[in-house]
């Protein structure tokens, strides 16, 4: 780890000489947005569409983007290492003002964090993982990929004191998406997600899925997946930059389907798994 580069503000260092101020408004109020992408043998996956998430997160809370799409590359590219499935963590905040004060500060440069780190294989992909129902607590603007991510943490903190994987929350007694996840249901045969609003941070992963859908012919569907019927459905799913596509077998104690991953999660796994070798 001592000899792990990362990126800040310009300069390429080991990372326990990466170093921010205690004033940065990162630190003090939480106060910027942050972007994950997965890097397959050097290549980064779907990068505009990172990249243009990340603009929509930037311009959510009213930070201009400090570099270009181009510039955004040539900054992550010496991160990589092609031997390696890996992802590209970005952190951008407001900066560093000379006091602490809750309103814009004038002409500060933005704090500028990237660093990488190999994706690890998740044991129980092929088993299925419990999740765990809960309120969602968070602010009303999830589709901002904030930095301040403590009712996140909270909800799958709980999730893994109860034994469980994941959080899966409930919204105006709908399903919205998990603490760190999109979800998946698979509801007569037709797979559903919840619809883009400011409930959910639409992933990158959960746009793939749903394209590569439709180009195979799986049948589906954007809508609402009320949560009083959700262990009727017959494969539930939760999806993110890193872990890709897991699917949930128990939900809040009740089997899911059959207990094991269905057969729309294999057909979609094994669909996502080509799709990558082809951008490769």
């Amino acid at each position: 780890m001592e000899n792990k580069i990362v990126y800040l503000n310009g300069d390429y260092l080991p990372l326990p000489e990466a170093k921010v101020s205690v004033l940065d408004r990162g630190f003090l109020f939480g106060d910027g947005i942050y972007e994950v992408i997965p890097s397959y043998s050097g290549h980064l996956f779907h990068l505009d569409d990172h990249l243009q998430r990340l603009e929509n997160s930037l311009a959510g809370i009213r930070l201009a983007n400090p570099h270009t799409r181009l510039e955004w590359q040539a900054i992550f590219t010496p991160l990589l290492d092609a031997n390696y499935d890996q992802y590209i963590y970005l952190q951008i905040t407001r900066g560093t003002a000379d006091k602490r004060d809750h309103a814009f500060p004038d002409n500060v440069p933005a704090t500028v964090f990237a660093m990488c780190s190999n994706i690890v294989p998740l044991a129980s992909l092929n088993t299925g993982i419990k999740a765990i129902s809960m309120d969602d607590t968070r602010w009303a603007f999830c589709n901002i990929k904030a930095i301040t991510l403590l009712g996140n943490i909270l909800h799958r903190q709980l999730a893994i004191e109860q034994g469980c994987a994941e959080a899966l929350l409930v919204k105006d007694g709908y399903l919205v998406e998990g603490a760190a996840s999109n979800v998946f249901a698979v509801v007569d045969g037709v797979l559903c997600t919840p619809p883009k609003t400011n409930k959910i941070l639409s992933g990158i992963t959960r746009d793939v899925i749903l394209e590569l859908a439709k180009k195979n012919n799986i049948a589906y569907r954007e809508d609402n997946i009320t949560f009083a019927n959700i262990k009727a459905v017959t494969e539930l799913w939760v999806t993110s930059s890193i872990r890709e596509i897991v699917p949930i077998v128990e939900l809040d104690g009740t089997v899911i389907g059959e207990g094991s991953p269905g057969p729309v999660w294999h057909t979609m796994y094994n669909i996502l798994q080509a799709y990558k070798q082809t951008l490769l």
